[in-house]
């Protein structure tokens, strides 16, 4: 039975291949008589696991060796708390900035005032002209030349790719021209690690929940500047010391180690198809065919100001709410899954991670002009 094109927006899709390689050894891993869940984090089989999945996340996205690889627990929403308490008291000051370019670095502005002095640097929660068109709120990324960081703020926060408004960093910023050379820039990449090349030496941590486009839900990758270590405030639970689980090679307690092995698997799959180039060569053209189809229809609208379009959520409105729900039902009976988009804003939502392949884009869009003729 072929499977059907999952576009949800995390937990997400995962690779056919990993996941049969996964159930071929549920019961008994490469000859241990053990299932990977049923391991001690401590011995050598799963460390094993756990060596090869960093080492393979290493090459793959080239993190040099002055920069910790932490696989950790919580998800990118824990992270909001755990990033500050690392890192705001780097400096006197104890303060942060944050671009607030959607929900998510919202949600991790309103987590980090818990922690100390933070400001927003700088927002899309207005309407804006950008080239002679109207932008809504949270449906562009703000002008980093508009940004307003202080000088003394320990860190910069941004979320590089905001799954739920569909809007992605075309680039990192450098925060030596914004005038905080001394300011370490942290980075939210959840929804889009992996996907492409990331010079992760331009940011001192960066940070992803897995269920997007590594694996299961439970386990978050931490990417940090090792003399960003040892400064955590003194209320950072042990588990959450950056310094800590790096010491303890990820394992000081016991870490999420099924979803650790099922990321392995990913990496590995990663590096069989060219790496991060490959996927980025990939993806960009599962977005750009998904992006012209829609921009050359009258029935369909992406709102996203098109120099900040995400290539792995990709948000659209039909010309008529009141069709939404036949939409979703048609769509779903084709085998076209979860592609309703979030409360917040409506819609739909195609997530266009790794593992959904030029076979599933090209389905969704015979689908969206079968229904457009159908009901326009």
């Amino acid at each position: 039975m072929k499977r059907p094109y999952n576009f949800s927006a995390g937990p997400a899709a995962l690779p056919e291949t990993v996941l049969q390689r996964a159930a071929a050894e549920m019961l008994d891993w490469q000859g241990s008589g053990m299932s990977v869940m049923e391991m001690s984090h401590r011995g050598k089989h799963f460390s094993q696991i756990c060596d090869e999945a960093e080492a393979d996340l290493r090459e793959l996205l080239a993190i040099p060796d002055d920069y910790a690889a932490l696989f950790m627990q919580g998800g990118g929403l824990a992270e909001n708390a755990i990033v500050p308490m690392n890192l705001i008291g780097l400096r006197e000051a104890q303060a942060a900035d944050f671009v607030l370019s959607g929900s998510w670095a919202v949600k991790s502005y309103k987590e980090a005032r818990r922690y100390g002095n933070v400001a927003v640097a700088a927002t899309a929660e207005q309407a804006t002209e950008i080239n002679g068109v109207q932008q809504a709120p949270w449906t562009y990324m703000p002008d980093p030349s508009t940004w307003k960081v202080r000088p003394e703020s320990s860190y910069l926060h941004i979320c590089s790719n905001e799954t739920i408004g569909g809007v992605e960093f075309p680039d990192w910023p450098d925060l030596a021209s914004l005038g905080a050379p001394d300011t370490v820039l942290s980075i939210d990449a959840s929804s889009h690690i992996l996907s492409r090349p990331m010079d992760v030496t331009r940011a001192g941590v960066v940070f992803a929940g897995a269920q997007k486009n590594i694996g299961p839900a439970g386990l978050t990758i931490v990417i940090v500047r090792k003399d960003l270590l040892g400064k955590a405030l003194p209320i950072c639970p042990s588990a959450f010391d950056y310094a800590i689980v790096a010491e303890n090679d990820s394992r000081y307690n016991t870490p999420p180690t099924y979803a650790i092995y099922i990321a392995g698997l990913v990496f590995k799959w990663l590096k069989e198809q060219g790496g991060l180039a490959g996927m980025e060569a990939l993806n960009t053209a599962k977005a750009r065919a998904l992006y012209d189809y829609i921009d050359s229809s009258s029935f369909y609208r992406n709102p996203v100001e098109p120099s900040v379009r995400s290539r792995m959520n990709v948000p659209f409105i039909l010309h008529d709410d009141a069709l939404n729900a036949a939409f979703l039902k048609e769509a779903d009976a084709a085998g076209l899954l979860q592609l309703k988009g979030h409360k917040s804003v409506g819609g739909m939502r195609a997530s266009i991670y790794n593992a959904m392949p030029m076979e599933g884009i090209q389905a969704l869009i015979a689908f969206m002009k079968s229904f457009e003729q159908s009901h326009g």
